[in-house]
């Protein structure tokens, strides 16, 4: 029995991945996917990796995530499950590759600076 992990980051999310061989139960942060993830969409970009390689339904997933919020945990969780399936069989490479699941996005959240409202916003000048 092949296992493969594997991790993934987005934004300031972290997801840790075990996949192996089985009947398609996904689990995260020992909770069904369908209680942690409730709306479709954060489901549907999770998985994408196994929907393009044709691999739904073969492997058991066991996930870790923290920190940041939904969209940013899908994020790290789909480039996670992406690279443990090239560690598990490498001719899936090209086809992820392809699709673009295998880079990491390195956008992250730009500080906030002093003498403004955010990051970019600034209070409102007045001149006289």
């Amino acid at each position: 029995m092949k296992v493969s992990s594997a991790t993934g980051r987005r934004k300031t999310s972290v997801a840790q991945i075990r996949m192996v061989p089985g009947t398609g139960k996904i689990t995260v942060n020992r909770l069904p996917i369908n209680e942690y993830f409730p709306i479709e969409i954060y489901r549907l970009n999770a998985l994408r990796p196994l929907e393009l390689t044709k691999v739904d339904g073969k492997m058991d997933i066991i996930c870790k995530v923290h920190g940041g919020g939904k969209s940013g945990q899908t994020g790290a969780m789909q480039l996670a499950i992406a690279r443990a399936l090239c560690i598990f069989d490498e001719e899936m490479h090209a086809a992820l590759r392809g699709a673009g699941m295998l880079t990491r996005d390195s956008r992250m959240v730009e500080r906030k600076k002093y003498g403004q409202k955010k990051a970019r916003k600034r209070f409102q000048f007045s001149k006289r």
